[in-house]
């Protein structure tokens, strides 16, 4: 039997190919912040995204807002993104460290994969954690293994040129 692997492909990872229902998996911070990264790709083609992440931050008193916390916004009939928070505050002039959060990352991912096979949907995503987080992709794909593709999900990870 063959073994599943994350297909890598160059592209636009707000534009996710194939058939079928599509997941868009992306790394939010913890701060409700939205506005560098590939959220800007995200909002200047959907509004939802951005004003469902600022909503559930803005109420986090009364939901499950922290990391390692998903939240499902339908954006197309067979379109979803996944805002994950992955990331403990924004990376700033007096910053030590990177703001990734791994085990927030790898409890999200766990909680998409979950989600996503009751979907049918495949998973597409930019190389999550690894922008502005400050993560490294050695780090982050063996846990995009783990949590998606050995449960069954196909993934594909979006570089752009």
């Amino acid at each position: 039997m063959e073994t599943a692997t994350i297909r890598y492909l160059r592209g636009d990872a707000t534009a996710p190919q194939g058939k079928g229902v599509k997941v868009i998996a992306h790394v939010c911070n913890d701060l409700g912040g939205w506005g560098k990264g590939f959220v800007l790709a995200l909002s200047k083609r959907w509004p939802e995204p951005e004003a469902a992440y600022r909503l559930w931050h803005r109420e986090r008193a009364g939901n499950d807002f922290r990391l390692g916390a998903v939240q499902l916004v339908q954006v197309e009939r067979l379109t979803w993104v996944a805002n994950m928070v992955g990331q403990r505050g924004i990376r700033t002039g007096r910053s030590t460290g990177a703001p990734v959060r791994y085990e927030a990352i790898d409890a999200a991912l766990e909680r998409l994969g979950g989600q996503a096979l009751s979907l049918g949907a495949s998973v597409h995503l930019p190389r999550i954690g690894c922008g502005l987080a400050g993560g490294r992709w050695d780090l982050v794909e063996p846990l995009v293994t783990a949590r998606l593709v050995d449960r069954g999900v196909p993934v594909t990870v979006y570089d752009t040129d």
